[in-house]
């Protein structure tokens, strides 16, 4: 037999492909073709293809090979494609009946002595297989928990190319994935540890609640990070859904924890104000991969001392914010990746910020404005709470344990104001309010009446509220009355929507 044909997956972002492999062996000159659009690390899958099978034993069949990938105007990315090369290629040169391969789908990285590697992406790659009713894989050793992860595909593993030999040749088992012990959640910071502050409490409970960006703006010490790293403690964990696609995000970064368990916890991101903007929104050579704002999708992205980031890097955000997704678009092809993230920008309110207040500051007025001008009006007009918070005062700062709530019961408070607004925007196919287009908040049955919006209409009438920041108001009052536990926002919701937008609360 010359012709032989092995499954495999190939990625482009978050989407999986079935890829079948074929491999023809034919008389001439010894040489090694691959086509169907490889990149360059799947080129040279031929060199390393053909020192692990030398290695592991077995004849290396000195014909024309020819290589190709289907569908072949798909692009192929990555090393995940070897070990299905190598069985494909044994398999036409007669050295292995292939028939315990079929319908099966062969992923792992090769070796130059035959180890089979553990390759990123695995998670979205077996997704993928299973979409396409494809029940049993075969992937790299230290994948198999995390591919274990999808329901209804029977997983096995391999490390090194001679056992998947020795199955193929003579039915040897191969690996049982390890059982999945659920791991528990470490504690993370708690809102108990914030001294005074309650108009940041209460604006991180709102933006907890609805979904909603924040911007906490004040001076050095007076909690702005402490808040923020607290936000994840008081969102729910990850539902099934929402977890697959975090965790085969984090799974093409490579950032898996050991044991690929699903992420259930909100995922947390900080990057450093140096921070480029391919780290922030994706990039790299060839197919782009995801950045911070793709990493943060259903969790936190926190830009601390936000002024402070390059221009390019803060306007690059604005689209991902509005549309909960990013496109990127390189040589190598495009790719889409979720972005449906909570950003939350701390700034001081100048480049000395001097912690003592104005009476002490430094800097001119025009140093201020243009310092906190670095955040463009389009990018602030998308977020939702924008908060100035006071020096946290002495009485606040040595108050006995136990006179702020710990986060757990904010976070049931939330729990149970998300549950709502998942029940009511169910027939949206939305879960929060953030997340609601305003068309739908301006129609019946949900436009609030003319009495309850007289002040918000006459700020969009006055030029002093954009017909975004109109519908964001909106909807942080439907989830302040969630919160409250109503089932319509009233007067004194929007009223409150309007001061935490706005900055005016006191």
């Amino acid at each position: 037999m010359s012709y032989a044909k092995v499954l495999c997956v190939g990625l482009v972002g978050v989407t999986g492909h079935l890829v079948e492999v074929e491999a023809d062996l034919a008389a001439g000159l010894p040489a090694v073709v691959i086509s169907g659009l490889p990149d360059t690390a799947l080129h040279e899958a031929r060199d390393r293809v053909r020192a692990a099978v030398v290695n592991s034993g077995q004849r290396w069949p000195n014909r024309r090979i020819t290589l190709n990938l289907l569908p072949a105007t798909l692009p192929k990315f990555g090393s995940a494609f070897d070990l299905a090369i190598a069985a494909a290629l044994l398999g036409g040169s007669g050295e292995l009946p292939l028939l315990p391969l079929e319908g099966v789908v062969v992923l792992g990285e090769l070796g130059l002595d035959g180890t089979v590697r553990p390759v990123r992406g695995v998670l979205p790659m077996v997704a993928a297989a299973a979409q396409a009713g494809v029940g049993r894989v075969i992937v790299p050793v230290g994948n198999a928990a995390e591919a274990a992860v999808i329901p209804g595909v029977r997983v096995r593993a391999v490390d090194n190319l001679h056992r998947l030999v020795a199955f193929v040749r003579d039915g040897t088992p191969l690996i049982e994935p390890p059982t999945a012990v659920p791991a528990p959640l470490a504690d993370g910071p708690d809102l108990a540890d914030v001294a005074g502050q309650q108009l940041g409490r209460r604006a991180l409970e709102v933006a907890a609640a609805g979904g909603h960006h924040v911007a906490l703006l004040g001076p050095p010490g007076a909690g702005k990070t402490m808040l923020a790293e607290r936000l994840p403690s008081i969102l729910p964990e990850l539902d099934d859904d929402a977890a697959l696609e975090v965790t085969a995000l984090h799974s093409i970064a490579g950032l898996l924890p050991p044991g690929g368990r699903l992420l259930r916890r909100p995922p947390f991101q900080a990057p450093h104000h140096t921070a480029t903007v391919p780290s922030l929104v994706g990039g790299g050579s060839g197919l782009a991969r995801p950045g911070a704002v793709s990493l943060a999708h259903r969790g936190v992205l926190f830009l601390d001392e936000a002024p402070e980031f390059s221009k390019g890097a803060l306007e690059a955000l604005r689209q991902p914010l509005e549309n909960g997704r990013i496109q990127l678009s390189r040589s190598g092809g495009g790719t889409v990746y979720p972005a449906r993230t909570q950003l939350v920008l701390a700034a001081n309110p100048c480049p000395c910020a001097k912690p003592s207040g104005d009476a002490h500051c430094e800097c001119t007025a025009l140093v201020r404005r243009r310092y906190l001008g670095r955040l463009s009006g389009p990018l602030l007009d998308r977020i939702d709470v924008q908060v100035r918070l006071m020096p946290v005062r002495a009485a606040e700062l040595l108050a006995p344990d136990g006179d702020t709530e710990p986060s757990a019961t904010v976070a049931a408070r939330v729990a149970t104001a998300r549950q709502a607004a998942a029940t009511r925007w169910a027939g949206l196919g939305r879960r929060m309010n953030a997340e609601v287009d305003g068309p739908h908040l301006r129609r019946p049955p949900w436009r609030l009446p003319a009495r309850v919006t007289a002040e918000l209409r006459g700020r969009l009438d006055s030029g002093s509220l954009s017909a975004r920041g109109f519908d964001r108001v909106i909807r942080m009052a439907w989830t302040i009355a969630d919160l409250d536990g109503r089932d319509r926002p009233d007067l004194d919701d929007v009223r409150e929507a309007i001061q935490l937008r706005t900055g005016e609360a006191t």
